[in-house]
């Protein structure tokens, strides 16, 4: 199917953008890498009189490191970027990983993070370790900017809390507590170019043997990506074994909304959410423990 005709905008800062956005009102859409906007244009999903593209704004795709408060990624950084930038690769390894293996190179080559939470999807690769490791997001709009945490961001499958006259400006990772450590497991029909039919993504962060911090998110088996407050709870304050994060792992599974698609059935999402959660606990307890 063809493309719709539209107008496109490419301008050179946020606040032209945000002029833009505002002027053609909800006529107009938003741009990042296209990998999600341009298959719904392409199938009526969406059909936006405007479109206004953000890579010709300066800055936008900077990936920054700081050692004393953590990653800033902007929101048009490629996928492909973050997965082999050095400082996310050394200090945020799920967060390297979990992009690494979404979708296939051509996808990572043109999307980007910003997008991928934006789309809202239920599935969103990135969502989980984001919202393990405590990431936020920033929106600006014509009253300026705001800080989102990941976990609050989204409404429902497609929906966020970015405004009809907003854009998302960058997404902040803080930095690693000590003696902390997270990861991604997902599992798929037709591994990474199939979207995720479970993912999960997890942090433990240690003080001394004690779990002082756990946050455990479900991908793919909600409306939204999901934490598993109840699980945390098996765990923290607590001295991890192999029988607690059983526990928690069957805990996650039950808290889990998963329904039937063409993708799995929620009776296998359940028992992958058990499965994989007890991976990624296992995982982000080992790389805590090493630091």
């Amino acid at each position: 199917m063809r493309l719709p005709k539209f107008e496109y905008f490419e301008p050179k800062t946020l606040e032209a953008a945000l002029s833009m956005l505002i002027e053609k009102g909800s006529d107009a859409c938003v741009l990042a890498g296209g990998t999600d906007v341009l298959v719904k244009m392409r199938n009526g999903r969406l059909m936006p009189k405007a479109v206004i593209g953000l890579q010709g704004i300066e800055g936008l795709n900077n990936i920054n490191f700081d050692p004393a408060k953590g990653l800033t990624i902007g929101a048009m950084a490629r996928i492909s970027d973050v997965v082999s930038h050095p400082d996310v690769m050394k200090r945020y390894p799920a967060l390297s990983h979990a992009a690494g293996v979404m979708a296939n190179v051509q996808v990572r080559n043109m999307g980007t993070i910003a997008g991928n939470l934006c789309n809202a999807a239920p599935s969103a690769e990135n969502a989980p370790p984001l919202m393990a490791m405590r990431a936020q997001v920033t929106i600006v709009g014509p009253t300026g900017a705001r800080h989102i945490p990941l976990d609050q961001f989204f409404r429902g499958p497609g929906l966020t809390k970015i405004e009809a006259s907003e854009i998302m400006a960058s997404i902040f990772v803080p930095l690693p507590a000590p003696r902390s450590g997270a990861s991604y497991k997902r599992i798929s029909a037709r591994c990474g170019v199939d979207i995720a039919a479970v993912c999960v993504g997890a942090m433990v962060a240690c003080t001394e043997e004690v779990c002082s911090e756990v946050r455990i998110v479900l991908g793919a088996v909600a409306p939204v990506p999901m934490r598993a407050p109840k699980a945390e709870g098996i765990i923290q304050g607590q001295k991890l074994t192999r029988d607690l994060v059983e526990k928690a792992a069957a805990q996650a599974a039950e808290e889990s909304k998963p329904i039937s698609d063409v993708r799995a059935t929620a009776d296998y999402r359940k028992k992958m959410v058990e499965v994989l959660t007890f991976r990624a606990l296992e995982q982000a307890y080992e790389r805590a423990m090493k630091l």
